[in-house]
């Protein structure tokens, strides 16, 4: 019997943790908190699913709350014009839908599941010493834990990461009370040049159904304006004037929003970055990153919890591939080269909304206003960002596309 510990009790560390207990493995994770702690506590994320995420949790049997949580049927896009106009739109559904469940709701549930069916949870804030401590005891450590010294063990990858500054100041307000979206539900993005982008989609909070919004403000700008907001009620009027001021269309829905609880509120920024998957502790032993640990984009595409879902799943093949032989640095690096095979698609796909756009990329966008097939394909590929290869990337590509899809659609 393989024994695995895992330090972080996020969406990576807990859903590998429940698929390695279902095959027979002793598992340990570590959370800085408690189920309870974590359910009571302050929201951390926006953590939207695609279908394929979605799937993942469904193959493991850990999609508890998919009856109870909204669903989100599509994409829509939009860049506002003068008077509430929109000076670009485009909608489409998703083959599959997507959904939001709170993390807080999510991760305690997952804990004391993973409790109930027999996995060792410490409760513990774990150092580096710790994981050094766990590599002599256990077969593998994996660390799942994508902020604090944890993360900083792991070097930080500069070929593969071209920003060393944030990219955007963050801010998240989870409400209820929202008008929903006609003519059907769908992640409401919208794009304001220069100032930053928005974007709003429905889920499940420790409180029942809400939306969740997203403000996503260029350093500098107008919409970089969080630092003087100290209590929730501030935080939720900042929410609107943003609305009002930038996107009138989306403030027509929020004349009635209230804050879901006092903890529904974030904000802060941090730089994307990947970092190198293997850390060589002081004893020797070495331990592996995960997900946000090793690759950590920005959120304006929606990819973080998704590229963790995806991330365990090749983690978990991978180890249970390796029956018993070691988990030693080959078998790390082939196990994080693996996962990069996706991740690099989200990465470079991410990275390409962070910077004025190519003008492929306008050229794709303004396509997908006249032409519903290749909206549907931009808005399918959040669901799997590999599909954007080549197109999204080469100006020949995309022209390519837009000729093709214009063809078939005649």
């Amino acid at each position: 019997m393989r024994n695995i510990a895992i330090v972080g009790g996020g969406q990576s560390g807990l859903q590998l943790a429940l698929g390695l207990l279902q095959n027979d493995c002793k598992v340990t994770v570590v959370s800085n908190r408690t189920p309870e702690q974590i359910h009571d506590g302050r929201v951390s994320s926006s953590q939207f699913m695609f279908h394929d995420s979605l799937q993942n949790e469904r193959d493991l049997g850990i999609n508890f709350w998919e009856k109870k949580c909204p669903i989100t049927e599509g994409i829509a896009f939009t860049i506002p014009g003068p008077n509430k106009t929109k000076a670009l739109f485009w909608e489409a559904k998703l083959d599959g839908y997507g959904q939001s469940v709170d993390q807080r709701v999510k991760f305690a549930g997952w804990m004391k599941e993973f409790a109930k069916r027999g996995g060792d949870l410490v409760i513990k804030d774990a150092g580096p010493q710790d994981v050094d401590q766990f590599s002599k005891s256990h077969d593998l450590v994996i660390v799942a834990a994508g902020k604090g010294e944890l993360n900083r063990m792991f070097e930080r990858d500069a070929e593969k990461s071209p920003y060393d500054q944030p990219m955007r100041a963050l801010a998240l307000t989870y409400v209820k009370n929202m008008v929903p979206r006609k003519p059907f539900t769908a992640v409401s993005f919208n794009l304001v040049p220069g100032v930053g982008e928005y974007f709003v989609f429905p889920a499940l909070t420790t409180t029942g159904s809400c939306e969740i919004m997203v403000f996503e403000g260029v350093p500098g700008g107008p919409m970089d304006c969080w630092h003087d907001v100290k209590t929730p009620e501030q935080h939720l009027a900042k929410s609107k004037w943003i609305l009002e001021t930038f996107m009138p269309l989306e403030a027509d829905r929020c004349h009635n929003v209230e804050l879901t609880d006092d903890n529904g509120v974030l904000a802060g920024r941090f730089p994307p970055t990947v970092r190198k998957p293997i850390c060589k502790l002081p004893s020797g032993g070495l331990a592996l990153g995960i997900a946000d640990v090793v690759v950590t984009n920005d959120p304006t595409t929606g990819q973080g919890s998704n590229t963790a879902s995806k991330a365990a799943a090749i983690y978990l093949q991978q180890i249970l591939k390796r029956a018993n032989k070691p988990f030693d640095a080959e078998w790390m690096q082939q196990t994080f080269d693996m996962f990069w095979d996706y991740a690099q698609w989200v990465v470079d796909w991410t990275n390409s909304l962070l910077i004025p756009p190519a003008p492929q990329i306008l050229q794709l966008m303004g396509a997908a206003s006249q032409i519903p097939p290749l909206a549907s394909k931009i808005a399918n590929g959040f669901n799997n960002p590999p599909d954007y290869s080549p197109w999204w990337f080469d100006p020949a590509e995309a022209d390519k596309l837009i000729k093709h899809v214009s063809a078939a659609a005649v």
